[in-house]
């Protein structure tokens, strides 16, 4: 009967000490422990040894994530977004821990819109720039074909609109116009008299 009697004593004890030791984690404050990372850091910084203090340091930080505020409350920086969030405590409770989550999803989303608008905008610009680029390549060709033509009649090359001439200008237009006026009278009237003469 002894031996069953000691085990249960001693998984009592077991379960006695993971409850004593989880307690004493979840709550510092009774064992001197510090409450928040800038307490932790100026103990850290008591330390003599530099490879000790570095050392202590970072067993600071992996133990807080939160940093005190001037005015009070704390502060935590996800730097995957950049961005600091109000919370409670020295570290994210659940629903803080969450929210963050929450925010880096929408932030994911943002980041892959504007990366899509700006591969878009790229894409237009680099068509913009391929058919600017192949215009003045269409023109020679363009000139080069009509030198293989056969050569016109006076009346036909009249209507040709000359090289430096923009589209739609007066002064570049009246030929044109002023030839077609002239078959609109021949093909209403018959040929003037000056038309016979020739």
């Amino acid at each position: 009967m002894s031996a069953p009697r000691n085990q249960i004593v001693l998984i009592a004890l077991i379960m006695g000490w993971s409850a004593f030791s989880s307690s004493q984690a979840a709550a510092q404050w009774w064992s001197g422990g510090p409450a928040d990372f800038e307490e932790c850091a100026d103990t850290a910084e008591k330390n003599p040894a530099r490879e000790a203090r570095a050392a202590a340091l970072s067993e600071c930080n992996a133990k807080f994530a939160g940093r005190r505020k001037p005015g009070g409350g704390y502060s935590y920086f996800d730097f995957m977004q950049n961005k600091n969030f109000d919370i409670a405590g020295p570290n994210p409770t659940p629903e803080e821990q969450r929210h963050i989550d929450e925010q880096y999803a929408i932030y994911l989303e943002s980041q892959r819109r504007s990366s899509i608008a700006a591969a878009f905008a790229a894409k237009q610009q680099q068509l913009q720039q391929a058919s600017l680029k192949s215009e003045p390549e269409k023109a020679p060709a363009a000139t080069g074909s009509i030198a293989k033509q056969p050569p016109k009649a006076a009346s036909d090359l009249r209507r040709i609109r000359p090289i430096g001439c923009p589209k739609h200008s007066f002064s570049c237009e009246w030929p044109r116009l002023s030839e077609g006026i002239s078959d609109i009278k021949k093909a209403l009237f018959g040929p003037s008299s000056r038309d016979k003469r020739s």
